[in-house]
């Protein structure tokens, strides 16, 4: 049977977190760089383990105000300084409620620039062996952070986008750009199944119209199609 994971980027204050962690099998959480608190984090880590859910860390460039859309706010030692705190704060939480931090994924602009810079890329790569070793690096497949992963060593996981709209070259659409976002199922639908078997995780965005009602919504399809939806756990 083929099996994909299911994740979305919580804790980011949207108000269906809880509906989120009741379908998806991992969850992203802001934590402090664009989004989150430590009570943020508490609650969302806690709704996580009650649901089964696996946790990972979703750091970004420090720009609250941007919400980490916005590029290069930092460099060097500064952006290296609080991608590992933002990754260990979330790692410390998960610790207290006795769960392990599975992953790390990056957000927003912090991700998109990674895909196609090794420097930024071997960055988050250090970042993530000196706060969470063990932690696995969520990215684009064949991307700067596919390889950054896999020259520490660091275990990878390639994500897909359901409700993203993809370039050619497999990057993906810039937001700022006309229907970057997909809106409707009879688009999301068939590229959610298309994807699977390319990649290990599939994601939706916590801040897609109805994501709660998209994500039941893809994953009883996906498991129409016999496919598991399952966390990635070692």
């Amino acid at each position: 049977m083929a099996t994909v994971d299911l994740n979305a980027d919580l804790g980011e204050g949207d108000s269906c977190d809880a509906e989120l962690l009741a379908i998806v099998s991992s969850c992203n959480i802001a934590c402090g760089g664009h989004a989150g608190d430590v009570d943020s984090m508490q609650a969302t880590v806690a709704l996580a383990i009650s649901n089964n859910v696996a946790i990972g860390a979703h750091p970004s460039y420090p720009d609250r105000d941007g919400f980490g859309r916005r590029s290069v706010y930092s460099s060097g030692d500064e952006l290296r300084d609080s991608i590992i705190a933002q990754i260990s704060a979330l790692n410390s939480v998960a610790q207290d409620h006795g769960a392990l931090l599975v992953h790390v994924k990056p957000h927003g602009a912090l991700y998109n620039d990674a895909v196609n810079d090794r420097e930024l890329s071997q960055l988050i790569a250090n970042c993530i062996s000196a706060a969470a070793p063990g932690v696995a690096f969520v990215g684009l497949p064949g991307s700067e952070m596919q390889n950054a992963a896999t020259g520490h060593p660091i275990r990878f996981i390639a994500e897909g986008f359901i409700d993203r709209a993809y370039q050619d070259d497999g990057q993906l659409v810039p937001r700022s750009e006309p229907d970057a976002v997909h809106k409707s199922l009879d688009m999301i639908l068939p590229q959610a199944f298309s994807l699977v078997g390319k990649v290990d995780t599939l994601c939706i965005h916590s801040d897609t119209p109805g994501a709660a009602d998209v994500a039941a919504a893809v994953r009883e399809d996906l498991e129409k199609q016999g496919v598991e939806v399952r966390a990635i756990r070692w």
